[in-house]
């Protein structure tokens, strides 16, 4: 990581691409105090960092952070004068302390959504707006099917409709529901979709391409972290699971996303057993992940609960990090300035029709007039072609038709031939990528080859040692036989020679009887 930002718009503008950095406030601005579970948007070149916790303490405060004087400040939000009854006493003025939750920006409002709280008796999600003309606030009334209270679910917005989507209610139980919220009716709606959605989780990272697509993305159960993705059809309400090309992705949970044009960036998360460095992204038009950069272990980044927004200065697009937790809280905004990069033809919504179409107003041509030529020109395959009047406008008529009609002809083989060579280009790039992955994969194999042909010579060179030593074990054996029957043969012969000598112990008893008959 760089040597970081200090509170300069002229450092911010002469950032390096692709490469976080820490910010440091302009005039040595108070930060606020450090914290992880939060919620974050950019509004009006100003981010809002709303709630989160802090040693187990859920917090209350809104802290704002102006890109334009590079300064923190507390946002005092007072609550809308009509919630409010000072003589019963019936409502409490302050924001309330969350944790888990989620927001999103609509109109003038920052609404925030579901959450932990301690001081709640419902067991029903909250919402509420945060009105940043005003900076006020007010505690939404919503109807129809409201869902069970959560905290660590997905919030995404698509025009004036909230699609919320998982996480963990107040006794620990894992969701996969969906619920769409209306805002401009504040109704609530559960979904019913198809087969094949998620499993059950919480802290994972959802966005919306193209107004038309869900993608959910990692999450935890209460033992497991997800590397998987999965795509909502929001027209058809189905889910589908696409293949996925490109870098190797981790799981994690606990991370933060935020997508801008067709390229979805995530950054942070963990596994349960470490903090994720890289920061990746992915294309939602092709599928294909990437790793943009990364970080060291212990970085503040590596973390879980921070959250990840974006925004614009002097043209140049910035991700802005804030927060998070990886063995202690984090207070410091890191940002990184994004590497342009070219926006490609969407594959999710490529159609025949829609191919031909592009194709054909590519086609360009003109037509000049003046008193005495007309000049056809077009563009690629078609010929500059002039014709003389002869003094027969009928003449030239039928000319002129002949020659639109040959127009018309060439220029739909063009759109074909166009069409086509934009079939053929999409085909190279899957291959191309398709080809990188055959190689790594060939070289990893290679690799694992080496080794195990390393360790064939080794086996090899100690079962010879081992026969070796075996035909050393059996000649001594041999030896060791002959000895034993050499010993045996001695011992048999001194046993004979002994016997012989002494006479034995009846030749004894003999003797003694002769020498008494004698006496």
């Amino acid at each position: 990581m760089g040597e970081g930002i200090n509170g300069d718009a002229g450092d911010l503008a002469a950032a390096p691409y692709d490469q976080w950095l820490p910010f440091s406030p302009a005039g040595g601005s108070p930060r606020p105090s450090a914290r992880y579970k939060h919620a974050a948007e950019v509004v009006r070149e100003k981010l809002y960092v709303v709630g989160g916790s802090r040693n187990g303490r859920y917090l209350s405060d809104i802290q704002v952070f102006d890109f334009r004087t590079l300064k923190w400040s507390a946002l005092s939000a007072a609550r809308d004068s009509s919630q409010l009854n000072i003589e019963n006493n019936t409502t409490d003025p302050s924001f309330p302390a969350l944790a888990g939750h989620s927001l999103v920006n609509w109109k003038k409002y920052i609404v925030v959504v579901a959450g932990n709280t301690r001081t709640s008796t419902s067991n029903k999600v909250s919402v509420c707006l945060i009105n940043v003309e005003t900076n006020s606030w007010s505690s939404v009334d919503t109807y129809g099917k409201v869902p069970i209270s959560r905290g660590g679910q997905s919030v995404s917005l698509v025009g004036s409709r909230l699609i919320m989507f998982g996480g963990e209610d107040n006794k620990r139980r894992l969701l996969n529901d969906l619920h769409i919220l209306d805002l401009e009716t504040m109704m609530w709606e559960e979904v019913k979709t198809g087969k094949g959605g998620p499993a059950p989780r919480y802290d994972h990272s959802a966005a919306v391409y193209a107004d038309q697509y869900l993608l959910i993305f990692g999450g935890s159960s209460h033992s497991t972290c997800f590397s998987d993705i999965y795509l909502l059809d929001l027209q058809t309400m189905e889910w589908s699971q696409p293949d996925t090309q490109g870098a190797h992705i981790n799981p994690r949970s606990g991370h933060a996303g935020t997508m801008i044009d067709e390229n979805w960036y995530i950054v942070g998360g963990g596994d349960n057993a470490s903090g994720s460095t890289d920061t990746i992204m992915m294309n939602a038009s092709k599928f294909v992940w990437s790793v943009v950069t990364s970080v060291p272990a212990r970085d503040p980044l590596a973390c879980e609960g921070l959250t990840l927004c974006s925004t614009i200065v002097d043209g140049e697009k910035f991700l802005v990090a804030f927060g998070g937790y990886n063995g202690q809280y984090n207070n410091e905004i890191f940002v990184m300035k994004l590497k342009p990069r070219n926006l490609v033809q969407p594959r999710l919504l490529q159609s025949p029709a829609a191919a031909a179409a592009a194709a054909s107003v590519t086609a360009a041509y003109a037509v000049i007039t003046d008193e005495k030529t007309r000049d056809i020109v077009a563009t690629d395959d078609l010929d500059v072609k002039r014709v003389q009047p002869s003094g027969s406008s009928k003449q030239i008529t039928t000319e002129l038709d002949a020659l639109n009609g040959e127009k018309g002809k060439l220029e739909s083989r063009l759109a074909e031939v166009r069409d086509e060579n934009s079939k053929l280009k999409d085909r190279l790039d899957m291959v191309k990528l398709s080809h990188g992955e055959l190689t790594k994969e060939l070289k990893s194999v290679q690799h694992q080859l080496a080794a195990e042909g390393s360790r064939c010579q080794k086996l090899e060179s100690q079962i010879a040692a081992a026969h070796k030593r075996l035909e050393s074990t059996d000649s001594l054996e041999n030896e060791l036989e002959v000895l034993r029957q050499q010993i045996s043969q001695v011992e048999q012969t001194m046993t004979t020679a002994q016997r012989q000598k002494s006479g034995g112990v009846w030749k004894w008893v003999a003797g003694s009887a002769e020498i008494s008959d004698d006496e």
